[in-house]
């Protein structure tokens, strides 16, 4: 029978096997618990030697739940084929919400933007989170004002999110994220003027670089490139003619090191607990905010 170039007839030849999952690749690796030949995209680190995705997908009947097998982040979260996804994901939406605003036009944007309490004359009414609209907190943090806006926003959400994605997991990532945002949302909430409007995924993203600097100090980097970046966004933050709202990048910078030094930092043993812990302190703090300036406003 005739058989294509790559196949194991040929590896034969070449006194190397082909590895299991891909028969047209050699390897001279095997997994340490099935010793089945894997080639490179298929080999898992383990603390001796590599493992085939089988074996730590399934424990190998080991004796350990198949979750205990699993390759882990710095964190403590479960590495995926695609440590990215997750900030593929946001970046998608708030470049679809931002065709939206361009598409609708201002009373979508103002329907769902960050306002303490005013009449706006698009919607014909007093709009705002001390009306109950809780909801723009989050909301707000999808919106762009312009193009320059979204540009910068996206390639910093990427420049940093991928790298803490795959350092921390989906779930502590999303955590960090989302509650840095909320917590930009709920200080400019507190202390900026009730009529004035603020939008954009900054207080998420300050969350992101201080969570970063963190990270990097954890792991010994050079701290010069990130603290360089991070003074130079903050002296745009606080520079006049900008109208940036300064508020929810100080809100989201600050909950990102906190939450960073929590999630970096936890014991292996009591892990997961203060790190979703710190998430829910730096949220509780976000829902005092909120609480306080409703009631000044209401």
């Amino acid at each position: 029978m005739d058989q294509a170039p790559g196949s194991r007839q040929d590896d034969a030849h070449s006194g190397l096997p082909a590895c299991y999952r891909h028969g047209d690749r050699e390897t001279g690796v095997r997994c340490t618990r099935c010793e089945r030949p894997i080639c490179p995209q298929c080999m898992v680190s383990a603390s001796v030697g590599f493992q085939c995705p089988e074996c730590v997908r399934n424990g190998s009947g080991t004796g350990h739940a198949p979750a205990a097998s699993r390759p882990r982040t710095l964190a403590g979260g479960t590495m995926t084929a695609d440590p990215r996804l997750v900030t593929k994901i946001l970046v998608g939406l708030c470049l679809a919400v931002f065709l939206v605003q361009l598409s609708v036009g201002d009373r979508f944007t103002d329907s769902f933007d960050l306002i303490g309490r005013a009449y706006v004359p698009v919607l014909g009414e007093v709009e705002g989170v001390a009306e109950g609209q809780w909801y723009r907190l989050l909301t707000s943090m999808f919106l762009h004002g312009s193009y320059i806006h979204i540009v910068f926003n996206m390639l910093s959400l990427w420049w940093l999110g991928g790298p803490l994605e795959e350092a921390l997991g989906r779930a502590r990532y999303l955590a960090l994220y989302f509650v840095s945002g909320l917590a930009g949302s709920a200080l400019t909430y507190l202390i900026a003027a009730p009529n004035q409007p603020s939008l954009g995924a900054s207080g998420a993203i300050f969350g992101l670089f201080g969570a970063t600097a963190v990270l990097m100090r954890r792991m010994r980097y050079d701290m010069r490139p990130i603290i360089a970046l991070l003074v130079i966004n903050l002296i745009f933050t606080f520079s006049p003619g900008f109208n940036i709202s300064w508020q929810a990048h100080v809100g989201g910078l600050v909950a990102g090191v906190v939450i960073g030094y929590g999630m970096v930092h936890a014991p292996r043993e009591r892990r997961a607990l203060l790190q979703f812990g710190t998430c829910a302190l730096m949220l509780a703090a976000a829902v005092v905010m909120t609480l306080l300036r409703t009631g000044q406003l209401a």
